[in-house]
Parts: structure tokens; sequence; C-alpha cells
């Protein structure tokens, strides 16, 4: 369990909202321009193009294996090899480690969540270093998961998928991060626990983060996000703003084989 004083500090003080002023609304978070990446000897990764705004929900549409996650790796620095440009907020990132990336803002929720089996709730939630301003507070996270406060002395192994998905999704949100990746956070959840996980993304734009989002369930990504960016081979193919879905669905549905 954390020392008292550690989770004083923790607990202290109200949520802040993230407010974006309205000179920063619209402006480039994100750039990804000509990103390639490998694992091993197998190149993934072949010139990935795209743009996430500050405030924005935006997705990464795609068949199995088109490329979406490594591309969430890579801009995260997790993968064996990359090249091509990544700016956050205007700095390249392309030459430095994951750990001084997630220092500028960034944070990663991987499709396997990455819950700490040995720990319990709260350890793994205030597992992860804060690395600025605006993070949650574990109370106001409970807000948003109430399951977790039910939980809060379980240990990872004797959570629901579901439960685990929000410990993932909570752990990242006291960082400070202000730009989250979500890799597949729907994947194999029952429909009450989808409905409340986009709830809860809604609620995230609401307050200021920025998201990046992985997601098969296309149904679910086209309630969520202001513009969505379709993957074949490691390549970005086609983006779409969410006002086009419509008149482009059987195109879609070519792509991504519903």
């Amino acid at each position: 369990m954390a020392e008292p004083a550690r989770r004083e500090q923790v607990d202290a003080g109200p949520a802040r909202t993230r407010e974006i002023a309205p000179e920063a609304k619209g402006k480039v978070m994100l750039a990804v321009s000509g990103l390639e990446a490998w694992y091993g000897e197998s190149h993934i990764l072949h010139g990935v193009d795209f743009e996430v705004r500050r405030g924005e929900v935006v997705t990464l549409l795609g068949r199995n294996g088109a490329g979406k996650t490594t591309t969430l790796k890579s801009i995260m620095g997790i993968v064996g090899q990359r090249q091509g440009s990544v700016a956050f907020e205007g700095t390249q990132t392309i030459a430095l480690p994951s750990n001084r990336i997630a220092r500028l803002g960034l944070a990663f929720c991987p499709e396997e969540r990455g819950i700490f089996a040995s720990l319990n709730v709260e350890e793994n939630l205030i597992l992860p270093p804060v690395v600025g301003a605006g993070g949650m507070s574990i109370e106001t996270i409970f807000t948003l998961f109430p399951n977790l406060k039910e939980r809060l002395s379980s240990q990872g192994t004797k959570l629901s998928g579901g439960e685990q998905q929000m410990l993932a999704i909570g752990r990242i949100l006291r960082t400070g991060a202000r730009l989250l990746l979500l890799d597949e956070p729907t994947e194999g959840l029952a429909p009450v626990i989808i409905q409340q996980i986009g709830a809860t993304i809604r609620r995230l734009k609401a307050e200021g983060f920025t998201i990046l989002l992985v997601e098969q369930n296309f149904r679910f990504a086209a309630s969520l996000a202001d513009r969505h960016y379709v993957m074949e081979r490691g390549r970005v193919v086609d983006r779409y703003e969410s006002a086009e879905l419509a008149r482009n669905m059987d195109k879609l549905h070519e792509y991504l084989g519903v």
C-alpha cells in the first residue's frame, strides 16, 4: 500500500478541467509524417502520415495487421526501430527514448492493458509518475469508474476484463498527460462496459483531453471521433471527417471488411 503522505499528495485538491484557450483550439498537437517502423527485419510501417489537433478525438481504423497498434507504439518510441517525423506540440520526438516522450505529456493505454497482477487497484493507480499538472485525482477517477473504488484492495488478477480496462485508463489519467493513446479499449468487453468506456471518452474530450484511438469496433469509433484515418498495409490510405461518414459507408465497409 502507498505511504499515507504520498496518498495525501496524490488526492489533494479537486480535478481541474483542461480548458483549451480559444486561440489553441484546432492547433496541431501531434504531426506524424513519413513514419516507418520495424520489428527486427519485419518492415511494418511504410510512411504513415496524419495529424491530431488539440481537443480532438481521432481514430485509426483498419483491419487486423494494418499497422494501427504499431503506429501508437512508434509514437511512444517502443518499437524496435523507427524513422520519419513525429512532432508533439512542435517538439520532434523521433530520436527520444520512450521515458522522455512520456514526460512531454503523452500516455499510452495498450490493448493488453498492462495491469500488474501482484499489485492491487490502488497500487496500480498510483504507480505511474505524474508528468504534468492537471492530472485527475484518484477520487475523480472513481467518479468515472465506481467499480474501481469497490475493488480498491483487489489484486490485478482478481479483476474482470472490464475492470482491468477501467484501471488501465484510470491509471494514465493520473499522470497529467495531454494526449492519450488508447489501443482497442473495447476489445472483448460486454456491451454495458463498452457504453461506460464511450461515456468516459466523451467526458474526457469535454474536459479538454486529446485522444488518438485505435478501435476495431467501427460503430463505437464513429460515435466518438472528429476524424478517422484508414490504414492498410502500414500506410494511411484515406481519411474522413465525422460528417463525411454517412456518404462513404460503402467504401469504409470495403476497407474494413464489415
